[in-house]
């Protein structure tokens, strides 16, 4: 197995509305691969089209850095796959219900996983479906004039509205009164056809990167914002991060072992992000499953690999590596 001899591919860019943020994962793994001395194509895919530039480019093996949409819900996969050209991280069928919210979580029930209680509204219908393991009857009230109604009636407020398929907090907000709720639902429906929304849980945010099946040390993320937002996830000093975690020695074991789990029950490979809650009650909730998470020098991922002695530019090559054993 000799990364020397392969031609590579860092896709990135994309249609999605992460593209700014795949372009700076991409170009940060192109330039550390280009530092150990590899063969690096960047292979900005700007149109929806991906199969063309990526068989022009006569690559061997695929680093994917997109994020969102035709990125991390299997497309890109599924073209590679066509092409038999091997690639980082999960495949088609789990990255499809790892970007999907409302299928990742019916998963997670049937392993029991624990996540938010949660309802999903849909643009189509402005009728709601209801989860696997919702603790009562789990119906948005009332059709499409009523579902302030249902939503007061079945949560106490804070609420958190957000895309059921989106990614970096696009689309998400957290609502304190009834009366705030249309206005997040038709922000988040402006990024998909269903919305998840869910009960707000008081806590600690915490992440766990999954790296080769094991977990990564555990990142407690402390946001100056209500909540770890777009800008707070990228603007520099906007969140202060703690690794590994402070949370006691059980729920650090906890935290990692569900994580494990969550990444495992979608079939995840590689590598992953699980991003979490741990509520003052304790508890911890699963929020979502990151198959392709953030790639910048700054990301979560790559600081979880750095307080293991992982630095940037080995986890790169880690990464590829366990692409490259599946290389025919």
């Amino acid at each position: 197995m000799n990364l020397k001899k392969e031609k590579i591919g860092v896709l990135m860019g994309g249609v999605s509305s992460e593209r700014d943020i795949s372009l700076i994962s991409g170009k940060t793994v192109s330039e550390a691969l280009l530092r150990k001395g590899y063969e690096v194509i960047p292979l900005d895919l700007n149109g929806e089209n991906a199969i063309k530039p990526i068989k022009t480019a006569g690559i061997s093996l695929a680093f994917i850095a997109l994020h969102g949409r035709y990125g991390e819900d299997g497309t890109v996969q599924r073209i590679l796959e066509s092409l038999s050209i091997p690639y980082t991280g999960s495949g088609v069928k789990a990255s499809r219900l790892a970007m999907d919210k409302v299928a990742s979580r019916r998963i997670f029930a049937e392993n029991h996983i624990p996540v938010p209680e949660y309802r999903v509204y849909e643009k189509s219908s402005y009728s709601p479906k209801s989860p696997c393991n919702p603790p009562k009857p789990s119906f948005i009230k009332g059709g499409r004039g009523g579902f302030q109604k249902g939503i007061a009636e079945d949560f106490t407020f804070p609420v958190v509205v957000k895309p059921a398929a989106q990614g970096s907090s696009i689309g998400l907000s957290i609502v304190k009164i009834k009366e705030g709720l249309r206005r997040a639902v038709e922000t988040a429906l402006e990024f998909g056809d269903k919305v998840i929304i869910e009960q707000y849980i008081k806590g600690r945010e915490i992440t766990v990167g999954v790296l080769n099946e094991k977990p990564l040390p555990v990142i407690e993320i402390r946001p100056r914002a209500q909540f770890y937002n777009y800008r707070a996830k990228y603007r520099k000093g906007m969140t202060e991060y703690l690794v590994p975690a402070p949370i006691g020695k059980k729920k650090y074991t906890d935290a990692g072992n569900i994580a494990l789990a969550s990444h495992k029950a979608l079939g995840c490979r590689d590598f992953s992000r699980v991003d979490m809650i741990l509520a003052d009650s304790g508890e911890i909730k699963v929020l979502e499953v990151n198959t392709i998470p953030g790639l910048t020098a700054a990301s979560l991922l790559p600081r979880a690999a750095q307080a293991k002695g992982i630095d940037y530019a080995d986890l790169c090559v880690k990464i590829l590596k366990l692409a490259l054993k599946r290389k025919a």
